[in-house]
């Protein structure tokens, strides 16, 4: 294997091991030489779970999350709003790996609350200008060719406390309304095409089932294109706090146009200027002015380790950087990363080629010599759009906005390992 400039190699690793007292079984040179290495009774000495049985198969008919990993759920801000019914929890990136959310820490947001609707009971509606209005039943929706897709989904409120700086510690509070799975459904246009759309509808109107009514508009033109309504997720049925038992997917934008419990899909001549889509979900300037229909959610990323909730607790040696990047406008390109603040930066390692409207996962691997670290990551999506910093994002759109925040964020590595969130634009 030829290393790559800078990164662990094997040797280093068992260097690194020895160094903190790895678990390696001294053998007679080792025994004999000025440094032996103490054998570790977790490999000489048979332990407790290798001498009785384990649990049968029917013990969790459904599968948990093993106690030792308990720690990892969503979390809520409770000074963020001022009751937990119209709120969010944050999913906690900073513990996960790859790229799909389990449905189980994924992020929540309502609006009143998530409700309590069985399938049998579930009714969606097609009306407005179409040739013949139509209502399905979840069996009928069964019914229809499906498609399986993987997209995230981001609120337009992520990261949207730190527009006046830094503000939350941790990569779960910063950026952690955002989820990523792989849903099963039909597509939008398919219904509309059953419905048949009449030549001067526009735009459709879609809206949830839950006490908010909460709804916004669409351009037909996006609800035609790649728009789902879901039934599943992951594999298995959505979860209730995730719409069940059917959600809209608007990929690429923002997180409140996927309505929930989806019960009615009008098609108009026009934007139906609900309230969020007016007084919420727009972007205040630094002279007043609104910016609306900013749909789109712009490349962003973030390292997720080291970050404040996942400190470096092995000391110097090999380390893994590791984050994620997402655009709404495309596949993920490139990230870069930076551990001096934006004065230099590396090009990171795509676990995978970057994937339409979905997380991308990167690696950079080092050698960390225990100095501190002004660590950010940089995203490059296929538009050649470049995640910017947050200057130049206040320089355009001032201190007032609430959404849309995709600037770079730095985590400050201490030498003890430790981060803390801080500014630097």
């Amino acid at each position: 294997m030829t290393d790559r400039p800078g990164a662990p190699t094997r040797r280093g690793f068992l260097k690194a091991g020895l160094a903190g007292g790895g678990a390696l079984v001294a053998g007679k040179a080792a025994a004999e030489g000025p440094d032996p290495v103490i054998p570790d009774p977790l490999i000489t000495e048979t332990q407790p779970w290798a001498q009785m049985w384990g649990d049968g198969v029917d013990v969790t008919p459904y599968g948990l999350p093993i106690d030792y990993e308990s720690d990892v759920i969503r979390r809520n801000v409770e000074w963020l709003t001022a009751d937990t019914i119209s709120s969010v929890n944050f999913t906690p990136i900073h513990a996960l790996d790859g790229t799909i959310t389990p449905q189980g820490c994924a992020f929540e947001r309502h609006h009143s609350g998530a409700i309590d609707l069985p399938k049998e009971d579930y009714r969606l509606m097609i009306n407005g200008l179409v040739e013949t209005p139509l209502i399905f039943t979840y069996a009928d929706l069964e019914r229809f060719p499906r498609v399986n897709h993987t997209y995230f989904l981001e609120c337009a409120a992520n990261s949207g406390m730190e527009w006046a700086g830094a503000q939350l510690n941790g990569a779960q509070f910063t950026h952690g309304m955002i989820h990523n799975m792989e849903y099963s459904g039909v597509p939008l246009r398919t219904l509309l095409q059953e419905a048949g759309v009449r030549p001067e509808g526009k735009w459709v109107y879609v809206e949830g089932a839950d006490a908010s009514s909460n709804g916004r508009s669409i351009p037909l033109e996006k609800a035609l294109d790649d728009c789902l309504v879901a039934f599943k997720a992951n594999g298995e049925a959505l979860r209730k706090e995730h719409g069940y038992p059917v959600r809209l997917c608007v990929p690429g934008w923002e997180g409140n146009m996927w309505i929930k419990w989806l019960r009615r899909v009008e098609v108009t001549t026009e934007a139906v200027e609900s309230r969020e889509e007016t007084s919420k979900y727009t972007d205040t300037l630094a002279d007043g002015t609104s910016r609306k229909w900013t749909w789109a959610m712009d490349a962003k990323s973030v390292i997720t380790a080291p970050s404040p909730q996942a400190p470096i607790t092995h000391g110097r040696g090999p380390l893994v950087i590791t984050g994620l990047a997402w655009s709404g406008r495309g596949a993920i390109e490139r990230v870069d990363v930076s551990l001096d603040g934006g004065a230099n930066w590396r090009t990171a390692r795509l676990a995978r080629p970057g994937q339409r409207m979905a997380l991308t996962r990167f690696y950079l691997d080092i050698d960390w010599d225990g100095s501190e670290m002004l660590l950010q990551s940089r995203a490059m999506d296929e538009t050649g759009y470049v995640q910017p910093t947050k200057t130049a994002l206040r320089e355009i759109r001032g201190l007032n906005s609430v959404y849309h925040n995709n600037g770079i964020q730095t985590w400050w590595v201490k030498t003890s390992g430790e981060a803390e969130n801080v500014e630097v634009s």
